[in-house]
C-alpha cells in the first residue's frame, strides 16, 4: 500500500508552500505593526506602583512663575535641591535630574547648583549621545560601517560631575514610533561605558537598602524590553518644582525615595508614545520612572529569538493547513478557533513567566491558513459542482442533478463503488430487417423519435440514464443517489417505454406501414456504479452481473412485454400482476432454474 497517493502528495506540497509564504512575509516585517499592536494590547499592563519613585514636575506652573525653560538660571535648580536637602532626617535616597546641564553658564549659579548637589545622599545628572553612522577603515584595513555609532556627547560640566552620578538619558522608539526598549548603556567616546539614569538611580538607592542591583540582559545593542507599570500621570502627583521651591512641598512626600525632575509640559517636547497607552503621551520623565520601578522589582523580560519563532511559525502554519485540507468546514472551524485561542493564551502565559514572543504571528498564520482554505473549499466545491453537471446532466433528470450539487463527489463515487440498483433495458424488436426498406434519413428520425421518448421516461422515473447502444437504452435506479423503492420507478418507467413505443408504433403505422416493437427486461441487485474507462474517455456506467441479467432479460422479452427477475416482483409485491414463465426461458449464463416473469399488469 503506498503511504501518500499522488493526491496526497499535491496537498502537503501545497501545505508546505503556504507555511513557507507566510513564513517569509513575516521574517520580511509584513505583519510587524499589527504585532506590535496586538502584543501591547495583551501585555503592558497598568499596576500598582511601588510609591518608591516620586515626580516633581517642571511644569506650567513653574514655566508661569519662573519663564521659559531655555532661560531658567542655575539657581532655580540649586533651589529645588537645597529644599530637598533641607531636612536632614528626611532627605530624598536618590534625586535623578532628568535634564542636562552641560558647558558652564559663567555665572555662580554654576557653584550653586554643584554645591547644592553635594549636599544630598546622591545626585544623577544626565548624559547625551547622538547616533549616526560612520564609515571608516579599521586596524586591518577592512571597511566598516557603523550605523550604532555615537557621533556628538555632551555631559554635565566638571563641578557637578564632581558630586553626581552620570546616567545617559538617550531613548530609543521601535520602528512604529512606540518606546517599548529602554537603553541600558552606551559607549562613550572615551570607552568609559555609561549607564541609563534609571540604572544608575536603581543602583545608588538598592546600595543605601543594603541590595545589589541586577541588570536585564540586552540585545547587541545594549537594548532590553520596557514592561511598563503605570500609565501616563501614575507617577505625577501634581507636584511642581515651583511648589518644592516655595516649600510648600511636605518632605514626607519624597523622603527616602527616588525622586525624579524633569519637563512635565508639553511645550517643552519631553513627550514619547509608550504601549502602555498609545492615546496619550507619555513625559519622558514618567518613561525614566516606569524604568526604574521595572529595575527595582526585576521584572524582566527576555525576548525570544525571530529565527526559532519563524521555525515554529513554518512548522504550525503547514501542520494546521495539512489538518485543514482533510477536514471539513466545521471542524476545521472549530479547530481554528481553539489553536489561535491557544497560541494567544500561551503567549500571554511566557510573557507573565518572562519571555516575550510575538503574539501574532501564529495566530495571525493559523486564521491566514484558514482563510486560504475556505477560498480552497469554495473554488474545489465550484469545481465539483461543474463536474457533477458534466458528468450527469446528460444522464438524470435536473431535480437529482440539484441533489448532487448539496452532497459533493463523495456521493457520486465517482471511482466507483458498490451499490443496489434496478436496471433497464430496452431494445426495438426487428430493427435490422425493418431499416433494410427504409432510407438513412428515416432511419434517424425513428431513432431520434424513439430515443428520445425512453430518454423522457427515464428522466420522468427519476433515474439516470446510462447509454444509448444503436436502438438500446440502458437505465439503472438507486445512484448516483439512493432512492426510495427503486424498482418501482424502473417498472414504472418500462411500462411508460411499452406504452410511448405503442404510439409512435401507431404514428408509424400510419404513416410509414410499418410497426415499432420493443422489448424491456429489469433486473435488481448489486452492481459496481462509477467512472470507468480510460483516463481521457471516462464514462459514468453500472457493471457486474445484476446489469447483465437485466440486459439478457430484455434480449429475451417479446415486443410489448417486460420480463424481470423473481427478486424485482417480490420487491413489488401485489402492486403487479405477473406470469412465471419458469425456467423455460434460458439465459445466458444463468444456472438452470433462474426464474423469469414476465409482467401482465398493475394493481
Amino acid at each position: 500500500m503506498k503511504l501518500f497517493t499522488h493526491r496526497r502528495l499535491i496537498k502537503l506540497a501545497v501545505a508546505a508552500l503556504t507555511a513557507a509564504l507566510i513564513t517569509l512575509l513575516t521574517g520580511l516585517g509584513v505583519f510587524r505593526w499589527m504585532d506590535n499592536r496586538v502584543a501591547d494590547m495583551l501585555f503592558q499592563r497598568q499596576e500598582l506602583t511601588s510609591g518608591r519613585v516620586v515626580v516633581i514636575g517642571i511644569d506650567e506652573k513653574a514655566l508661569q512663575e519662573y519663564g521659559p525653560f531655555q532661560s531658567w538660571d542655575r539657581g532655580i535648580m540649586a533651589s529645588a535641591l537645597e529644599q530637598l536637602s533641607a531636612d536632614s532626617e528626611r532627605q530624598p535616597a536618590v534625586v535623578a535630574i532628568d535634564t542636562l546641564y552641560s558647558g558652564l553658564r559663567g555665572d555662580a549659579s554654576d557653584a550653586r547648583l554643584a554645591e547644592a548637589a553635594g549636599k544630598l545622599p546622591c545626585v544623577v545628572t544626565g548624559a547625551s549621545a547622538a547616533f549616526g553612522t560612520t564609515r571608516q577603515y579599521d586596524e586591518s584595513g577592512k571597511y566598516v560601517i557603523n550605523d550604532y555609532a555615537i557621533t556628538a556627547y555632551e555631559e554635565s560640566y566638571d563641578a557637578l560631575k564632581d558630586v553626581s552620578h552620570i546616567g545617559h538619558i538617550n531613548a530609543m522608539y521601535d520602528g512604529d514610533g512606540v518606546l517599548r526598549h529602554s537603553i541600558l548603556y552606551i559607549d562613550n567616546p572615551n570607552g568609559e561605558r555609561i549607564y541609563s539614569m534609571a540604572a544608575v538611580a536603581t543602583e545608588e538607592y538598592l546600595k543605601q537598602q543594603g541590595q545589589s542591583v541586577v541588570y536585564p540582559t540586552t540585545d547587541s545593542r545594549g537594548r532590553y524590553y520596557v514592561a511598563y507599570t503605570g500609565a501616563p500621570g501614575d507617577f505625577y502627583d501634581g507636584v511642581s518644582i515651583a511648589d518644592l521651591i516655595d516649600g510648600k512641598v511636605d518632605p514626607s512626600y519624597y523622603a527616602g525615595k527616588i525622586v525624579y525632575i524633569g519637563p512635565y509640559a508639553a511645550g517643552l517636547q519631553d513627550n514619547v508614545i509608550t504601549p502602555i497607552d498609545r492615546s496619550r503621551n507619555m513625559f519622558g520623565v514618567e518613561y525614566q520612572a516606569n524604568t526604574v520601578e521595572q529595575m527595582l522589582a526585576m521584572n524582566y523580560k527576555q525576548e525570544a529569538k525571530d529565527g526559532i519563532q519563524l521555525l515554529l511559525l513554518f512548522f504550525i502554519t503547514f501542520v494546521t493547513m495539512a489538518l485543514f485540507i482533510k477536514l471539513k468546514l466545521a471542524p476545521s472551524s472549530a479547530l481554528a478557533v481553539v489553536l489561535i485561542g491557544a497560541s494567544t493564551a500561551i503567549a500571554i502565559a511566557l510573557y507573565n513567566r518572562g519571555t516575550v514572543i510575538h503574539p501574532l504571528w501564529v495566530p495571525l498564520g493559523i486564521l491566514i491558513v484558514y482563510i486560504l482554505v475556505i477560498v480552497w473549499e469554495f473554488l474545489r466545491q465550484r469545481e465539483e459542482r461543474k463536474q457533477i453537471t458534466k458528468t450527469f446532466e446528460r444522464y438524470v433528470d435536473a431535480s437529482i442533478v440539484a441533489e448532487l450539487m448539496k452532497e459533493g463527489t463523495d456521493a457520486l463515487g465517482l471511482n466507483g463503488k458498490s451499490c443496489e440498483i434496478a436496471v433497464l433495458f430496452v431494445d426495438i424488436r426487428g430493427f435490422t430487417t425493418m431499416s433494410e426498406h427504409m432510407d438513412p434519413e428515416t432511419i434517424v428520425s425513428i431513432l431520434d423519435e424513439y430515443l428520445g421518448m425512453t430518454s423522457d421516461c427515464v428522466h420522468k422515473n427519476h433515474g439516470t440514464l446510462d447509454k444509448f447502444v444503436g436502438d438500446c437504452t440502458m437505465a439503472f435506479w438507486g445512484a448516483p443517489l439512493p432512492m426510495e423503492d427503486p424498482v418501482y420507478h424502473a417498472l414504472r418507467c418500462a411500462q411508460d417505454i411499452i406504452d410511448g413505443a405503442a404510439r409512435i408504433s401507431a404514428d408509424l403505422q400510419q404513416r410509414l406501414g410499418v410497426p415499432l416493437n420493443v422489448g424491456v427486461g429489469v433486473n435488481f441487485g448489486p452492481a459496481v456504479v462509477g467512472n470507468i474507462g480510460a483516463p481521457d474517455r471516462m464514462d459514468y456506467t453500472a457493471i457486474g452481473d445484476t446489469v447483465n441479467t437485466a440486459a439478457r432479460l430484455e434480449a429475451n422479452a417479446p415486443a410489448g412485454h417486460i420480463y424481470i427477475s423473481r427478486v424485482v416482483a417480490d420487491a413489488l409485491g401485489d402492486r403487479i400482476t405477473t406470469e412465471s414463465l419458469g425456467a423455460t426461458i434460458k439465459l445466458k449464463g444463468k444456472a438452470e432454474g433462474f426464474e423469469v416473469l414476465d409482467v401482465t399488469g398493475w394493481k
